[in-house]
C-alpha cells in the first residue's frame, strides 16, 4: 500500500489568516471580497465557514493575530532593558518605523481597520482598543519607572503623537514622521523628568 507523505502546508484556517494579512494589509479589509480570500488561500469556501464563520470573524482573527506578534515582537525587542525604561519607549517608535517601511507606508493596520468599522460596537473595535490600552500600559510603565511626573498624562500624548506619526508615515511614505516624533517624544519625556 502506497504511503502519503506528510505535508508541512498549514491548515486552511492558516491559509485563511495569511491571505487575510497579505491581502487585507495591501488592499483594505472592505477591499478584499470573500471568493478573493478563498482563491487566495486556495480552500473551499466551506473552510472559511467552518473556522470562522463569516468574513467579520476572519477579520477580528486577523487583527488579534497581528496584535499577538506585534506584542511578542516589542518583547523580543525590549529584552534586556528592563533596567532602562526609556529605552523601552524608544524601542515603540524604532519598531513603528521598521513596520512602517516593510508595509510600504500603509498606515497603522489598527487604525486602518478602525476607519473601515466605524460602529462602535464592533468587534474590530474591541481587538483595536485592547491592542491600543496594552501600547498605553507599556509607556505608563516604563515612563513610571523613568521617574516622569504625570506618567499617565505623558503616555497618552506620547500615544496620540504616535497616532499621528504612523498617519503621517502614511501620507508622506517616509518614516521621516515616526523618527520626528521620536525626537519630540524624547523632548517630552526630558521635561517631564
Amino acid at each position: 500500500m502506497p504511503t502519503t507523505a506528510p505535508t508541512n502546508r498549514p491548515s486552511p484556517a492558516d491559509r485563511l489568516l495569511d491571505s487575510a494579512t497579505t491581502l487585507f494589509d495591501r488592499e483594505g479589509i472592505r477591499a478584499v471580497g470573500i471568493d478573493r480570500l478563498i482563491a487566495d488561500a486556495d480552500v473551499a469556501r466551506a473552510s472559511l465557514y467552518q473556522h470562522f464563520g463569516s468574513k467579520d470573524t476572519l477579520v477580528v482573527s486577523y487583527l488579534r493575530r497581528a496584535d499577538e506578534k506585534d506584542r511578542a515582537g516589542y518583547e523580543r525587542a525590549v529584552r534586556g532593558l528592563d533596567d532602562r525604561p526609556l529605552d523601552r519607549v524608544r524601542t515603540v517608535f524604532r519598531l513603528a518605523g521598521a513596520a512602517a517601511r516593510r508595509r510600504d507606508y500603509r498606515g497603522c493596520l489598527y487604525l486602518n481597520a478602525l476607519t473601515e468599522f466605524p460602529d462602535q460596537d464592533s468587534p474590530v473595535r474591541a481587538v483595536v482598543n485592547a491592542h491600543r490600552q496594552w501600547l498605553l500600559t507599556e509607556l505608563t510603565t516604563a515612563l513610571t519607572q523613568a521617574g516622569a511626573r504625570e506618567p499617565e498624562q505623558l503616555a497618552t500624548n506620547l500615544q496620540m503623537l504616535y497616532d499621528g506619526a504612523l498617519v503621517g508615515s502614511k501620507a508622506n511614505r517616509s518614516a521621516t514622521p515616526i523618527e520626528q516624533a521620536a525626537a519630540l517624544a524624547d523632548q517630552l519625556i526630558a521635561a517631564a523628568g
